[in-house]
């Protein structure tokens, strides 16, 4: 086969090659030339930096995807945020306005718009569409985290300071495209003190399921332990401006001349240094936050604007040199600083050391455990001993005298070894107890002491004559001090102290509604951006409980208002203890949660539920009552077991003897051998018997009303109760414990006849009189126990069949 056979026009092919790559150029210098940012922003080419983010902030508000339904929003809303990435960095804009360029490396809107879809309904990638070979950034392996290493390290490390963390895959398109700005915020905010980390979506699923990121690329956010989600446009200053919102927003308060005097001498309520910036920028740099947010417990932030009017007076003051900026600390002095620092370029590691240098006051009050813990550490073998020295005084303005004689005293006899503190006894009684070994002391006294064990072990020593300010006080305690320093054993006395009270801790109410604050915004945040389905399930919840809602509400609506209330009335009583119920000293090591005790009737309707199906470990306690005596009963029995109605394992019930007549002689022959007449067990009188219901374990224990000689009418009643009769008491109740034999259930069966013929001749208001000795001798489990076969059922016709187990 020939050549020309091949291809007829061989010279043509090149030719067609040639103008096709021209038209296809062309076509691209055209459609970069469309896409000019100043008019995709609206604004001129000598506009301000300020009006192109205002232009910016409009537009990006209006063609959000989340907000405008349009089909061309997703593309317009990249178009726009692309256009103000370019013109908010001053060398890419000089870049474009001299060569038409919109990055370093590509024509804007090549390659970028196609395939922006619905990336955590913010970065608008779709990495389906490109094929990238998986690899790993080394420069990126020193900020991978794992589970392990995020729960022990990071997380209790974003109380100091805020993270930031991307969530990344290997073969990630959109993660390439947000690498370069990734880069860029990390090396401008790692050098400011917010931490870095990276999770890689195939390696830490685990992880990423813990932090709520399902897709990559996502941004979070961590400050205290709480996970924030980046929303925006991954731009530098989306970013930084995303790090500086998950701060708290008062950490640090303006000064200015007209507040700075209250400022400083806040020191005293807050029981904190102050620390003064002063610097040209009119907003707080974001180093000075991140400083504030690490050191917030310790020290009290505050900025001045050099660049003010009206900050001359305070700047002349302090002659600050306005070149440069300048810290300055204030302890309990507000007119001298104790320390300062001039520096034009401030780094963080300068002010971190500067402000750890000076974390606490002169003679700080010891308001909470951790101050204590650091200011006098426990002993140990390898460092010097550090001793201190403690003021017990109050807080009223008769002791400032005191006080500031000892700041003076602490003030001039400083020395490594020794830490000055003082403590206001109202505040700290325990500890104060546990120094003096009774009462505090009156009168203000100074303790010099040495932490021996993180469990509270201390060797002290008071120092004799207290302390009133005097100079004669203080040359006292300076030879105490020198003493100590030439006898390590001078202090002599030993103690274990208790852990103090946090004084600045907020009230459980400021608690409780912050945490209620940050739980809406949370949900309002996955409301606004989550996928709907990882929301389903708070949603279903929610649902749920609204038709709960609804429905009791409807279904009390329509229905007849009388309806319930004959059954209630009938199966249950609630009745009151008397108003000398809380007069008798409690039996029982649990309160009671009511002011009532609730009492329900067993009926034909209740008894299978309260006694045959009783939980296991449950007892019901069934006072035994007839019509005449009901009122009385159930008063009395109310005031001797109220102390015991805390307890949730007992429940308490009363049954009508004139209504199921048969029941107790049934229950009392199942319980023994039936040796006895039946009719002489059912003309018995059990008014005022109580019984203990074991329904599980089909056991119960019995109660006969004794005669205990209280009654009022009869004065000497109370002398005549013999000790034989109690004798004979506790006989009958041993005798019981006895009745599975024959020879112990006939006695058993007397003695019940002797003590049921007894008690008719007892008062109804006084046969409970021992019950509640009853009651704690059953919370004891040192009763008899009587065992049945089978709970006999409480109609009167079946009286001698027994109920299902």
């Amino acid at each position: 086969m020939t050549a020309s056979s091949a291809d007829p026009h061989p010279r043509i092919r090149p030719l067609l090659l040639a103008m096709f790559l021209l038209i296809l150029s062309v076509s691209l210098v055209k459609a970069a030339s469309e896409y000019d940012p100043y008019k995709i922003l609206g604004v001129s080419r000598s506009a301000s930096q300020a009006e192109i983010k205002r232009a910016y902030k409009n537009l990006a508000r209006e063609w959000h995807p989340d907000k405008n339904k349009d089909p061309k929003a997703e593309d317009m809303f990249i178009k726009v945020s692309k256009s103000y990435e370019v013109l908010s960095n001053e060398e890419r804009r000089s870049n474009f306005d001299r060569y038409g360029q919109m990055d370093d490396n590509q024509p804007f809107g090549q390659s970028q718009h196609h395939g922006f879809r619905s990336f955590h309904n913010s970065f608008y990638f779709d990495e389906s569409f490109f094929h990238f070979p998986r690899y790993r950034d080394f420069a990126d392996s020193k900020y991978m985290l794992q589970h392990a290493q995020f729960n022990s390290d990071v997380l209790p490390d974003s109380y100091k300071r805020p993270y930031l963390i991307q969530v990344t895959y290997e073969s990630c398109f959109a993660c390439f495209h947000i690498k370069p700005v990734w880069k860029e915020v990390v090396k401008e905010l790692e050098p400011l003190g917010v931490g870095i980390g990276i999770v890689d979506l195939g390696y830490e699923r685990r992880l990423a399921s813990q932090l709520g990121a399902h897709r990559a690329p996502s941004i979070i956010g961590l400050v205290n332990g709480r996970v924030t989600f980046f929303h925006q446009a991954v731009v530098r200053e989306h970013l930084r401006q995303f790090v500086e919102d998950l701060l708290p927003q008062k950490l640090v308060e303006k000064i200015t001349d007209n507040n700075y005097m209250t400022f400083l001498e806040n020191w005293h309520a807050e029981n904190k240094p102050s620390l003064l910036l002063f610097d040209q920028v009119p907003v707080v740099p974001l180093l000075y936050k991140l400083t504030a947010f690490a050191f917030r417990d310790y020290v009290r932030f505050g900025y001045v604007d050099q660049g003010e009017t009206y900050n001359s007076r305070l700047l002349r003051q302090f002659n600050i040199n306005t070149y440069a900026p300048t810290m300055l600390l204030f302890k309990e002095d507000t007119v001298k600083p104790v320390d300062i620092i001039q520096a034009r370029g401030m780094k963080r590691q300068i002010m971190d050391e500067f402000v750890s240098n000076n974390k606490f006051l002169q003679v700080p009050r010891l308001a909470s455990q951790q101050i204590f813990d650091e200011l006098c550490p426990v002993k140990q073998f390898h460092r010097r001993r550090k001793y201190c020295v403690l003021l017990i005084t109050g807080e009223d303005s008769a002791f400032l005298p005191g006080n500031k004689a000892f700041l003076d005293f602490a003030t001039v006899n400083k020395k490594d070894v020794l830490r000055f503190a003082y403590v206001y006894q109202r505040q700290q009684q325990p500890l104060c107890q546990a120094l003096f070994q009774s009462q505090a002391a009156l009168s203000p006294q100074v303790v010099i002491l040495e932490r021996r064990s993180q469990a509270g072990k201390v060797l002290f020593r008071c120092v004799s004559g207290g302390w009133n300010g005097s100079n004669e006080d203080k040359y006292h305690l300076h030879e105490q001090l020198e003493l100590l320093q030439k006898d390590p054993t001078y202090l002599s006395s030993d103690a274990t102290l208790p852990e103090l009270n946090n004084e600045m801790a907020p009230i459980f109410i400021i608690q409780w509604m912050n945490a209620a604050y940050d739980y809406i915004l949370q949900i309002y945040d996955d409301l606004l951006y989550s996928n709907w389905s990882e929301m389903m399930p708070i949603l279903s919840l929610i649902f749920s409980a609204l038709f709960i809602l609804f429905g009791t509400v409807i279904i009390q609506a329509f229905s007849e208002p009388g309806e319930n209330e004959p059954r209630q009335s009938k199966s249950k009583t609630q009745t009151k203890p008397e108003e000398d119920a809380s007069s008798r000293p409690s039996t029982s090591s649990r309160a009671p949660k009511k002011d009532f005790v609730e009492v329900t009737e067993l009926t034909d309707v209740t008894y299978t539920s309260n006694l045959v199906r009783l939980r296991p470990g449950h007892l019901n306690v069934v006072l035994v009552l007839t019509n005449a005596s009901k009122n009385a009963l159930l008063r009395k029995f109310a005031k001797e077991v109220f102390s015991f109605s805390g307890t949730e394992t007992l429940h308490f019930s009363f049954l009508n003897a004139d209504k199921h007549v048969h029941w107790m002689p049934s229950l009392l022959r199942s319980a023994r051998q039936p040796s006895h007449s039946d009719e002489e067990e059912e003309s018995t009188d059990y008014t005022g018997h109580v019984l203990a219901l074991n329904g599980h374990k089909k056991y119960f224990c019995l109660f006969r009303p004794v005669f205990t000689g209280d009654d009022p009418n009869d004065s000497s009643s109370e002398t005549s109760f013999s000790s034989d009769s109690r004798r004979k008491s506790r006989s009958r109740s041993r005798s019981s414990s006895h009745s599975r034999s024959r020879s112990h259930s006939r006695e058993d069966g007397a003695s019940s006849r002797r003590g049921a013929g007894r008690a008719t001749s007892i008062e109804v208001h006084h046969k409970l009189d021992k019950l509640g000795l009853w009651m704690e001798r059953l919370m004891e489990g040192t009763l008899p126990r009587l065992h049945v076969p089978a709970w006999p059922v409480l109609g009167d016709a079946a009286s001698n069949t027994s109920a299902e187990s």
